[in-house]
């Protein structure tokens, strides 16, 4: 008999002041930027200052993250680690490759190459915990984070671990996102944040962040929600984005009557928004809606933050003004969809409930 997969800790290092758990977005820092970072927290709080500073920032990000998830779910351990990346610890992939044609391939120090790797993250928290069970790195575009979700959810349910660390994680780096602009995935305009949806222009604001979760098979008195299911598509033509949710809700034995709030990914990108409004239009036109990638930025794993946000919506029973995409507004939160795509591609649907 397959078991339920609850959430039990939360953690996030966002552009937002997302660190502290007793808090929920009470302060909308509203940037004005192409590119915006996170709001770091004190990281001597978590991190002895002489490790601190040989960490990539999406390393600290993590270990921070997963700290506070853990704590929050009052474990010292966990089963397993996965971690889902878009570009791991870009900083130092482009000091190395910088370095490459700097010293005109000689005299290469191997330290920028060892910890460029995508599962730079998910070994280093597993040293900081002394983890040694199962460890894997999901590098799967704007999938990433659901494929990580995907396989502890499978694990979970089957009993073969108990406690999972989940997260995803990405930082900027700098000739990244410079390669960005030239090719107009970012926006040609400084957009302030809480007017991104009436941009209408090309790209998005990209941004960077951590969010790390821990899942289980037992509910406890931290617990956010249960995970219900999650469902990726590589390609999903914009006209089969409806009958998608649609079909994805009745598998789950759901009418679109029976979701209480549909968390979306608009990141004002004027080509590709539209493929979120096939469901604000039209399916869940009925339905209170939220968006987050103006709080967030936008990145290969920024749907961790959206994972974040619903999680808290759940528990809370509050609907943040600074989230709000249309005037429906629910009694309660029971059942929550999130959907995500990255320029027409890599689409997901996850579904939460209430516990």
């Amino acid at each position: 008999m397959n078991r339920n997969v609850y959430i039990n800790g939360i953690g996030s290092i966002s552009a937002q002041k997302t660190f502290e758990n007793n808090e929920f977005l009470n302060e909308f820092v509203d940037h004005e930027a192409q590119v915006i970072s996170v709001v770091n927290p004190n990281y001597k709080d978590y991190i002895p200052p002489a490790a601190a500073r040989r960490m990539a920032s999406g390393i600290k990000m993590s270990v921070v993250a997963s700290k506070i998830a853990l704590q929050e779910a009052g474990l010292e351990q966990v089963d397993a680690i996965i971690t889902g990346t878009g570009m791991g610890c870009v900083r130092d992939s482009e000091k190395f490759v910088s370095a490459i044609i700097d010293d005109d391939e000689q005299y290469l120090t191997p330290t920028s190459f060892i910890q460029s790797t995508h599962n730079t993250v998910g070994g280093q928290i597993a040293l900081e915990l002394q983890c040694k069970g199962y460890n894997f790195t999901y590098v799967h575009a704007s999938n990433s984070f659901e494929s990580a979700l995907i396989d502890a959810k499978l694990q979970l349910e089957l009993g073969e671990e108990h406690t999972i660390l989940v997260g995803g994680v990405d930082e900027l780096g700098e000739h990244t996102t410079a390669l960005h602009k030239i090719i107009n995935h970012i926006k040609p305009e400084i957009v302030k944040a809480s007017q991104l949806l009436q941009s209408k222009t090309e790209g998005a604001v990209f941004g960077e962040g951590a969010n790390f979760f821990v899942l289980s098979n037992e509910k406890q008195p931290s617990t956010y929600a249960e995970v219900l299911s999650v469902k990726i598509y590589n390609t999903l033509p914009k006209a089969e984005v409806a009958q998608a949710a649609i079909q994805f809700l009745k598998s789950n034995n759901l009418e679109v009557e029976d979701i209480d709030l549909v968390v979306l990914g608009n990141n004002g990108d004027v080509k590709f928004d539209s493929f979120y409004d096939e469901l604000i239009s039209k399916v869940f036109n009925n339905t209170q809606q939220v968006y987050y990638k103006h709080l967030c930025g936008e990145f290969n794993t920024a749907s961790s933050f959206g994972f974040w946000l619903a999680s808290k919506i759940l528990k809370t029973q509050i609907l943040p003004d600074c989230v709000k995409l249309n005037h429906v507004n629910s009694s309660a939160f029971k059942t929550v969809l999130l959907y995500n795509q990255y320029r027409g591609e890599n689409h997901s649907f996850t579904l939460l409930k209430q516990c």
